[in-house]
Parts: structure tokens; C-alpha cells; sequence
């Protein structure tokens, strides 16, 4: 049945919120074309070389007018500069899910307009996860390359023996029967030799691709040797010698025509694979209208909010069916469609007790039953504590919502609308449960506990110990201590901060919140629906 709001987004606390909210967004934004601009300050290098910016690479590759999930955003924000003026989020590339002649794809280019395409703070996260979530939905692997490799001004020797993973994820991509396709359009030294050498399928730019271990100048110090950029490892060698690339193209435009027509070739349109869905079965709109989504959240998060209002904006018509309303009622769980996808909706309308975990639970096992996806909305401030709930059995029966979680076998979306505090986030399928997709909104807080309570907490410790060693505690001193732990903790609950180390799979508006989980969801059904054909090792170059 339909789901009866009573919200009302015209009171000034909802107009209070909802401003609030669209500050969040702008200043994401901003973040966002920070990086977009600093890029598109090579502009002019680019042009006379006669090559076409990262983003522009991109734009000519995607279908026009097809939908496009960008991944990461703000990977490595914070990370390279502690200023938040100064740092320029996404790791050194562009990244994302989008259909490319039809068919659904990662791609991933590396953003050459800044540091020549180093990676940056971030960055190797951000590909690392990227690889994941195309292997996980079976997605093909379309990799744009102008790269400089690691940075080495900010040369971090963990950073460099992790980044194998890269390559070893490539291999891996390979021989799970998913193309992966390489767009040299710049140079690849070193390491980076390898994400043409271990791709299934090389096009190169005649004059602009290089792929060698060691450049002329290394060369010369190492061996003595003299050579040429283009007899070392340019386009024509490479495609008439060497044999590392397929096709030649004479600039970048032709280049991405050609990687189009590759994955033409692929027979694994998005449409062949699942069938059209009618309107009907599509489902309906959701009654209420998504902005109402600006205006739900609380900004502090401090005050309860119904989480079957943010449901009703996501689901088919609105159409909610409540499973165990009365028992464990601060636990949401509730099924659902998102454009005809059946669904199962898990969220916090309060701590999480003995009953909510219990209930949640069983929901989750009967997802797995059916075979219908959970969504998680989580706005959580943890499990229950205290003397009742310890006697209840929390630490079993919380340990047993942990269990089904991890052990799920359906595709599992995690969506962060408010907090995220303690062993909640664990429960509700934080990072650490593999989740398909995580996406954060704005205002989402992830933490331990809240900076407050965190505080308070080691104020009480420590005020305990000097009394315990005859010392009484300094008022003003404890005020510091206090103060010190509020801001470590508060800056690092931020939503930006936590999408900045790769804890999420982007921010998001939350308006666009349906559009995106029905995008995940689509993508998941096409994985369950797509045969591909495994090997035991990746294609070998020859």
C-alpha cells in the first residue's frame, strides 16, 4: 500500500534544513569543479599538441545522452593538502560507470591536465576500487592513459608496493572473461607500461602514445644506451614492432571512435541482456516529490526523523510493505520496487535493539530467499547499551544482524543519510561488509561515536586517573583535552573527509538518490544476467 506522509516541507525547520542541505551540496560542488578547472588550466598545451582534455576524452567515448555514475569524486581530498582551499580532490583521474556503444562500462581515464596525470593522494584507492566494482558486475574495463605514474615528489614506498594491485586487478579482470581496453593517448613509463601490457585490447595515438620500462634519459644512466622517445616505445614501434598495441590511430578522436567500435564488437548490449521492462512494471513515480529529500535530515542529526519518508521518495508509487512494524519498531524493514526492481529496504529509526536486530536479521535472510537486493539507509547512532540490553543478549544478537550481513547473498547497496556512529555502521553494511555500491549524502556523519560523547567520555577517564595518583584535575586543561578530541573527531566524521579516503563510492544529491540506486540496481541485474567466460589466465600479449 501507499505510504501517507505527513511531512511538510513548507515549516521553517524543513526550509531551515533543506538551506542547510543545499550548502552542503554547493560546497561538494565546488570540490568538484576545483578539480574540473585546475584540469581544464591545460587547455591551451593541450590544444596545440592536438590532443583533447581528460574530461573531453571522456564526453566523446560515452554514448551522448546515456546515463553516466560517476565514482569518487572527491578521492584524495584532504589527503595531498590539509587546507581545504588548497586540495584538489580525485586522485589524478576520472572515473565512473556509463554505456559506451550501447554498452554498460567502467571507465576510467587518468586527468593528464594535472601533474601530467600522476597519480595522486587517493588515486590508487579510488582505481583499486574502481577494478572491484567491474569485476563484482561484470562490467568491461575501458582505461583512458596519459599518465606520468606515481607522483615522486610524494613518494610513499607503501604506495608503491599496494600499486601492484592495479595490475594484479587487471590480470584478474581479464581472466574473469571482462575486456579490458587500453586508449594510450599519452606516455606510460615504467609501471605504467603495464596497464597497456596487461590489457586485452591497445589503441594508440601515432606522435603522442609512449609505453616503455625506462625512458631515454634513465636509459642513458643505466646502460649507456641512446635512443628515441619513438624508437623506444612509440605508437608505430609498438603497433609494427613490438606488437603491444592493436590499432593506430592518428589522434585522439579517432582513437576513442575506434575503442567504440571494440566495444561495439562485444555483443553485450545492456538491452540484449535483460529484457525491457514495460511502464507498468517499471513502476510508478514516487507520490512525493525528491526535493522533499533536501529538507528531511536534521542538520545537527540530533533529531529523530521517520526514514519510511525518505522510502517514500525512492520507491515505485510510493508503495511501502512494512515487515514486523510493531516489533523492534526503531528498525526499519521494508519491501519495496525502484523502476520495477524488487528491493528490500533496511534503515534506523533509532538504536538498534534487541528486537531490531533480531527482526533485521530475519529480513535479511529472506531477501536472500527471494533474491531481492537490500538497501540500506543508514542513519544509525549504533546498537543499544545499558544494563538491559547487555542482559537482553545485544552482543549475540547484534553479532547475529553482523552474520547475515556478511554472509548476504544478494546484492547489498549502502546509502549514508545521516550518522553513522559505532558498530551501527558494521550492522547497517558499512565499508568494511563489501557492500556493491556505498554512496554518502552531504550531511552524513561516520564515526566511532560522536565528538561529544568521545570527549566526555576520556574527560571522565582522565579526571579519574589524577584523582586516583592524589592530583586534582586543571579545569582549564580538561576544557583543552575536551575541545581537542570534539574537533578530531568532528572533522573527521565529515562526509567530504570520509569520501576523501575512499570510505564511500561518491557523494551524492539527494535528490538524484532514486536515479542512482535505480542505476546500481539495473547494473546488478545485468551482471546476474550476463555469461561471460572465465579463464585461468588473462589474454596473453603476442
Amino acid at each position: 500500500m501507499s505510504f501517507v506522509s505527513s511531512f511538510d516541507a513548507t515549516t521553517p525547520v524543513a526550509q531551515a534544513r533543506r538551506a542547510a542541505m543545499l550548502a552542503r551540496i554547493g560546497q561538494w560542488r565546488a570540490l568538484e569543479e576545483r578539480a574540473a578547472a585546475a584540469s581544464a588550466k591545460s587547455l591551451p598545451v593541450f590544444e596545440k599538441r592536438g590532443q583533447l582534455l581528460p574530461r573531453q576524452r571522456v564526453a566523446l567515448l560515452l554514448d551522448a545522452g546515456a546515463p553516466w555514475l560517476p565514482l569518487c569524486s572527491l578521492a584524495g581530498y584532504l589527503q595531498d593538502h590539509k587546507d581545504p582551499s588548497k586540495t584538489v580532490p580525485g586522485g589524478g583521474m576520472v572515473a565512473g560507470i556509463g554505456f559506451v556503444s550501447g554498452v554498460r562500462c567502467m571507465v576510467v581515464a587518468s586527468d593528464s591536465g594535472i601533474d601530467a596525470g600522476a597519480i595522486g593522494a587517493g588515486g590508487l584507492e579510488k582505481i583499486l576500487r574502481v577494478q572491484e566494482i567491474a569485476l563484482q558486475n561484470k562490467l568491461p574495463f575501458i582505461h583512458l592513459v596519459e599518465s606520468a605514474g606515481a607522483n615522486l615528489m610524494k613518494y610513499r614506498v607503501e604506495g608503491f608496493v599496494l600499486g601492484g594491485g592495479l595490475f594484479r586487478n587487471l590480470a584478474r579482470l581479464s581472466a574473469a572473461g571482462l575486456p579490458v581496453i587500453t586508449v594510450q593517448h599519452g606516455s606510460g613509463t615504467a609501471g605504467g607500461a603495464y596497464m597497456p601490457g596487461l590489457s586485452d585490447v591497445v589503441i594508440m595515438v601515432r606522435g603522442r602514445s609512449r609505453a616503455f620500462l625506462a625512458g631515454p634519459p634513465l636509459l642513458k644512466a643505466a646502460t649507456g644506451e641512446t635512443a628515441t622517445e619513438e624508437e623506444l616505445g612509440g605508437a608505430e614501434m609498438h603497433t609494427g614492432v613490438s606488437g603491444l598495441g592493436e590499432h593506430l590511430a592518428e589522434d585522439d578522436r579517432q582513437a576513442l571512435g575506434m575503442a567504440r567500435e571494440v566495444v561495439g564488437r562485444l555483443g553485450w548490449r545492456a538491452n540484449a541482456l535483460t529484457p525491457a521492462l514495460s511502464q507498468r512494471e517499471r513502476g510508478q513515480p514516487p507520490l512525493y516529490p525528491a526535493d522533499d529529500l533536501l529538507s528531511l535530515m536534521p542538520e545537527t542529526l540530533r533529531e529523530p526523523v521517520d526514514m519510511r519518508e525518505v522510502m517514500a521518495r525512492l520507491a515505485d508509487g510510493s508503495e511501502l510493505l512494512e515487515f514486523k512494524a510493531l516489533y523492534g519498531a526503531a528498525t526499519l524493514c521494508v519491501q519495496a520496487r525502484i523502476e520495477g526492481h524488487e528491493v528490500g529496504f533496511i534503515s534506523n529509526n533509532g538504536p538498534i535493539d534487541v528486537a531490531g536486530a533480531n527482526k533485521a536479521t530475519h529480513f535479511i535472510q529472506q531477501m536472500c530467499q527471494l533474491g531481492h537486493p537490500l538497501i540500506y539507509l543508514q542513519n544509525t547512532t549504533g546498537y543499544m547499551v545499558g544494563k538491559d540490553s547487555e542482559q537482553g543478549g545485544m552482543i549475540k544478537h547484534g553479532s547475529k544482524m553482523i552474520q547475515a550481513v556478511t554472509n548476504a547473498t544478494v546484492p547489498q547497496i549502502t546509502l549514508q543519510c545521516g550518522a553513522s556512529y559505532g558498530a551501527g555502521n558494521y550492522g547497517m553494511c558499512g565499508r568494511a561488509y563489501a557492500p556493491r555500491f556505498l554512496f554518502s549524502w552531504p550531511n552524513a556523519r561516520t564515526a566511532v561515536m560522536g565528538g561529544e560523547q568521545a570527549a566526555s567520555t576520556m574527560r571522565t577517564v582522565a579526571e579519574a586517573g589524577l584523582l586516583r595518583k592524589g592530583i586534582t584535575p586543571d579545569p582549564a586543561e580538561m576544557q583543552q583535552q575536551y575541545d581537542r578530541i570534539v574537533e578530531l573527531f568532528e572533522s573527521q566524521a565529515d562526509a567530504f573527509y570520509t569520501s576523501g579516503l575512499g570510505l564511500d563510492d561518491g557523494i551524492i544529491d539527494p535528490r538524484e538518490t532514486r536515479a542512482v540506486l535505480a542505476q546500481c540496481l539495473h547494473i546488478c541485474a545485468e551482471a546476474e544476467a550476463r555469461v561471460v567466460r572465465p579463464m585461468q589466465f588473462g589474454v596473453a600479449r603476442m
